[in-house]
């Protein structure tokens, strides 16, 4: 699972809340984040993979969203991948990863493949945090229409950049002035931990609101591609809705628990004595939170592609082809025939209202594609209602 306290187990010094739930069935708690881990990672890839009798989808040229989810589902990979390897090398050596505790040991590859690998694990779920912040500014400037496929450089700047800067000024932190004599205080685990959970209190703070944002915005676009609303449009408007509310509830049932463990540890480790007896029921909240941690968290790449694309099939079609898969948007969107003519009475004005109007209409329609993107049933109201896209 992903917790800043697989770093603080590297310190052979480590603090006794740390030493307790790191101590607690460590091969059952291996073993559980290596099933979950697997079965998360071969239901992402499963989900990802092009199904048979899926012909290719036409998706907005200017959406940079299509981008982001790979993305997100990519940094989910890679750190199912690390819980997958750091937990067999726990479970297969286990006088390996005993040599940690020495302090004035002469083996230096214990400590290294500790602290390597808890920060591959960080690294991957703080950008994945990250790319899910970007993916909810994105959705609100797709509907004011100030984004597309050119910010998405920005994105990748910030969601690297900042990944790799908080995580190794947590890591240099926690561990100067070396390995050996680190956790010495507080003064050192602090600033790790805020470092950590700051992009997971970002998403849970203020997506919400730009996903609150985005949907009050969505009706006013619906509104004004034909200047009705619908029962169609009605329909679209709740799908997404409820999409951005499947993201969040996907992402606080992943990490809730990471969020109450690590309370109930600071809380016991400003105690004088965690193995006092009033403490015991907080003891056992602290350790079963840590075993839900690690089923949850490595679940999350699967569920936020159920949260992202819904439930995609098991016909897998592994023929190779030219075509488009899900999460493309790199095709362009094609004007259909019978686009509906601007009703203009001056003949010399028509052809330049057509332009307007079809150009005008063309974007509210990559922006809603953009958000209901994924979803069968969305994208085949959007072809009926739209007078653009047509083979959606």
């Amino acid at each position: 699972m992903a917790s800043p306290r697989l770093e603080t187990y590297c310190c052979p010094n480590r603090d006794a809340a740390t030493q307790l739930v790191m101590n607690f069935q460590p091969e059952v708690f291996c073993g559980v984040c290596i099933g979950s881990a697997s079965i998360s990672l071969t239901l992402t890839i499963l989900q990802l993979l092009p199904k048979k009798g899926q012909g290719p989808r036409k998706m907005p040229k200017a959406s940079s969203s299509s981008t982001i989810l790979l993305l997100i589902s990519i940094c989910d990979i890679l750190g199912g991948l690390g819980m997958i390897f750091r937990s067999s090398v726990w479970l297969g050596f286990p006088g390996f990863i005993a040599n940690i505790s020495v302090v004035n040991g002469t083996d230096v590859w214990p400590s290294t493949f500790c602290v390597g690998s808890a920060m591959w694990i960080q690294l991957l779920y703080s950008a994945g945090f990250w790319w899910l912040f970007c993916y909810a500014v994105d959705s609100y400037l797709v509907v004011r229409r100030s984004a597309g496929l050119s910010t998405i450089v920005l994105y990748h700047m910030m969601t690297w950049g900042l990944a790799v800067l908080l995580c190794v000024e947590g890591i240099a932190l926690l561990y100067y002035p070396s390995i050996s004599s680190c956790e010495n205080g507080l003064e050192h685990a602090i600033p790790h931990y805020v470092t950590t959970y700051a992009p997971l209190l970002l998403v849970l703070v203020v997506n919400p609101i730009l996903f609150r944002r985005t949907v009050s915005a969505v009706a006013s676009l619906l509104k004004g591609r034909q200047g009705i609303y619908t029962e169609n449009e009605r329909r679209l408007g709740t799908e997404i809705q409820m999409r951005f509310f499947k993201i969040m509830l996907v992402f606080v049932i992943c990490w809730s628990s990471n969020i109450i463990n690590e309370t109930l540890l600071f809380y016991l480790e400003i105690q004088p004595d965690i193995n006092e007896m009033p403490l015991k029921n907080i003891r056992s909240a602290a350790l079963i939170t840590w075993i839900i941690m690690g089923v949850l968290n490595p679940m999350q790449g699967f569920l936020f592609t159920l949260a992202f694309y819904g439930w995609t099939g098991w016909k897998v079609d592994l023929k190779w082809r030219k075509r488009e898969i899900p999460w493309e948007s790199l095709s362009s969107s094609t004007v259909g025939e019978n686009a509906y003519p601007s009703p203009v009475n001056y003949q010399s004005n028509i052809h330049d209202s057509k332009k307007i109007s079809t150009s005008d209409s063309q974007q509210t329609d990559e922006a809603i594609s953009m958000l209901s993107e994924g979803n069968t049933s969305s994208d085949e109201r959007l072809t009926r209602s739209s007078p653009i896209y047509q083979g959606w």
